[in-house]
């Protein structure tokens, strides 16, 4: 593999631990929410128990995607949803009012106490949805890197297939071990939050761009989801996004008394 792969590469898996950590900061607080009325050594048990299920469900459901990923009804689909995600997101904060983290904490807050293993499903449930988004975001980003000497898996490209496997275990960890220090980010950094869900979107219409020139569809040239042009306009709105969602809010000093408690219970 020569450099420039490489560094193409390291690129995008970057991207992805990134975008992995900001989406999984806000999860990872839900989850807190979800197992607090569980005693301490039951609380992390139910995290570990649902981490380990979303770990083996992301690495599964990346085996069938590998094989399902030229299909661009597939593609299509894909696309569709993580454009609703991100949709979703930006008109209930900002049109509707009621995406604030608050609101949701505050829901998941109300929601009846439930014994150890009715938790644990819970969780479960929680991290196998969180999973899907990150993992179409993965395959939507990867999908169009170059070929490398690595051989197949499924059926895919065996570099793309593993820079999605390290992008989504290294979510996993992230959820577990390293999401205080991005809910802390993402509290003096607001702005943060909905830049990883427009980035996202741009995801979403990266896929629609690789589905409309897909050798069965046609609209757009083969080449051109394929071409330097389009990854340069590509990676060039996306750190875009990410820059004008740093700048976009001055730092804020973590003052509410609920989110240090939360990120307390994710120690």
């Amino acid at each position: 593999m020569d450099w420039s792969l490489l560094l193409e590469y390291s690129w995008v898996l970057l991207i992805l631990i990134v975008l992995e950590g900001i989406l999984a900061a806000d999860n990872a607080m839900v989850l807190a929410i979800m197992v607090k009325h569980l005693p301490e050594k039951e609380r992390k048990k139910a995290l570990f128990y649902g981490l380990l299920g979303a770990f083996i469900f992301r690495v599964g459901s990346l085996f069938i995607i590998s094989f399902l990923v030229d299909v661009w009804q597939i593609q299509a689909i894909g696309a569709l949803y993580l454009l609703f995600i991100a949709g979703n997101h930006v008109v209930r904060k900002f049109v509707l009012n009621q995406y604030s983290k608050e609101a949701k904490l505050e829901k998941a807050k109300k929601k009846k106490e439930s014994g150890f293993w009715t938790t644990v499903l819970k969780v479960e449930l929680a991290d196998i949805a969180f999973a899907v988004d990150s993992i179409l975001a993965a395959v939507a980003i990867a999908m169009v890197l170059p070929a490398t000497p690595l051989p197949a898996i499924g059926g895919m490209d065996g570099g793309q297939f593993l820079v999605i496997l390290f992008g989504g275990l290294i979510g996993v960890i992230i959820m577990r071990f390293a999401a205080t220090y991005f809910v802390k980010l993402i509290k003096k950094r607001p702005g943060l939050e909905t830049a990883a869900f427009l980035i996202v979107g741009w995801v979403g219409v990266k896929l629609v761009v690789f589905t409309l020139s897909h050798e069965d569809v046609a609209i757009l040239p083969y080449d051109f989801a394929h071409s330097t042009l389009w990854k340069v306009i590509f990676y060039g709105v996306l750190v875009l996004i990410a820059v004008i969602g740093w700048f976009s809010t001055k730092e804020q000093p973590i003052e509410d008394e609920q989110t240090k408690e939360l990120i307390d219970e994710m120690k």
